[in-house]
């Protein structure tokens, strides 16, 4: 069914996110994976560490471990050397009372030590060691569990796994972990002016670049994406794609079509299939917006100009497909620059302009817009860097006014 909204005031971003996020919940099930194939994938349980990191006392920097129980280090003093402590290769003697052992940094330090003291402060003669005055005790020993301690947790359950985290569930042997099954994702374009690259074009016809836009912002991980092509104007072959796709995909995304045009069949096809809403959205690029459900998958249509697609993309599917995913909610980064460029604009509607941040040497932010801001105008998408957000009740900036600015979090 078609909603409402779209005879109504244009609906926020805000309120399209609050009412997908509301309708939708991450998938289930969950896959066992080895760190090598874990990067990238969100965590479906918490993991805890089985062991203490570090395992063992050892040695922050090279140099000669010894106790300074018994000295005075506010005076010069000197050590017998009783042996090495490599790392992976502990000494395995007991230091006693006016002993140190040389040591390197990982090596184990001695139970008998409480210090460490760097190879560029020490003289050696022999295994006769002198040290200056004032050398700083109880230092550069990393104690046992000081980074994590047994038990505690490494890494809660909806996190998206870095490469950090692998070498953090690596340092505590953990060598696979559970993760959310990927989201199955199928994306096609409409419309019959699409040819595709490759193609020599008749008059009036242009290359299909939505597709490649979606297929780029959808190389996650955390999602399996099938590109289904392009779909002409014609309503049954409209119809029979969208309910295959629907068969075996959690989403379907569509581009073009979601206006309301003679040739736009998207709104007819989707009160037959099923229960989908039509917004249009107070924002610019990108006011068209397709909402629902097709049998057992989530639907989005997309506007078909290609800045708009990148543009709704970001600011309203990939927040619903990060919570379908199981990932948990994150707002987009924002930052005060100074622009340097005027920027014009209507009232009405919250844009997003493309532009080029920069810093200079004081660490201070300036935005400046990146050219055309049609929404047909790739060029100038491809030189910013940066969205440039302008309130709907804006009519415009003038050059050295504050603005919000967004930088890109994805390949664009």
């Amino acid at each position: 069914m078609t909603d409402p909204c779209s005879r109504e005031a244009l609906l926020s971003i805000e309120a399209a996110r609050a009412r997908i996020a509301a309708a939708i919940q991450p998938v289930s099930g969950s896959d066992r994976v080895t760190l090598q194939h874990a990067l990238g994938r969100v965590l479906a349980d918490p993991v805890r560490s089985p062991l203490n990191i570090p395992r063992d006392r050892n040695a922050a920097v090279d140099g000669y471990a010894f106790s300074s129980r018994d000295i005075d280090v506010r005076q010069p003093f000197h050590l017998r050397l009783a042996g090495v402590s490599w790392a992976g290769k502990p000494f395995l003697g007991q230091l006693s009372a006016g002993e140190c052992v040389r040591i390197f940094t990982g090596a184990v330090v001695p139970n008998e030590a409480d210090s460490v003291v760097m190879q560029e402060f020490v003289s050696v003669d022999g295994d006769h060691i002198e040290f200056p005055a004032a050398v700083p005790a109880r230092r550069f020993v990393r104690e046992i569990g000081e980074d994590v301690k047994r038990g505690e947790l490494l890494c809660r359950a909806g996190k998206k796994l870095g490469a950090i985290e692998l070498g953090l569930f690596a340092s505590a042997g953990i060598y696979d972990v559970a993760v959310k099954r990927p989201v199955t994702i199928a994306y096609f374009s409409t419309g019959d002016e699409l040819t595709g690259i490759g193609q020599p074009l008749a008059p009036g016809k242009i290359h299909d670049s939505n597709r490649y836009i979606l297929g780029g912002l959808l190389a996650d991980p955390g999602y399996r994406a099938s590109d289904l092509g392009v779909i002409g104007d014609d309503r049954q072959q409209l119809e029979d794609a969208l309910s295959q796709a629907a068969l075996n995909h959690d989403v379907v995304i569509t581009t073009g079509g979601a206006s309301v045009g003679e040739a736009d069949f998207i709104q007819q096809v989707l009160e037959r299939l099923g229960e989908v809403h039509l917004w249009k959205i107070a924002m610019k690029p990108g006011k068209p917006l397709a909402f629902g459900r097709i049998g057992n998958a989530w639907f989005f249509g997309l506007p078909g100009n290609p800045v708009a697609v990148a543009v709704t993309f970001q600011q309203i599917v990939e927040p619903a497909l990060r919570r379908l995913v199981g990932l948990t909610p994150a707002n987009p980064l924002r930052i005060k620059a100074t622009l340097t460029t005027p920027l014009k604009k209507e009232r009405g509607r919250l844009e997003f302009q493309r532009g080029i941040l920069t810093q200079d040497a004081d660490g201070e932010f300036f935005a400046a817009s990146a050219g055309g801001q049609g929404s047909h105008m790739l060029g100038a998408m491809s030189a910013s860097n940066c969205y440039i957000i302008l309130p709907a009740d804006s009519g415009g900036v003038p050059a050295g006014e504050p603005v919000w600015v967004e930088p890109f979090r994805t390949a664009l």
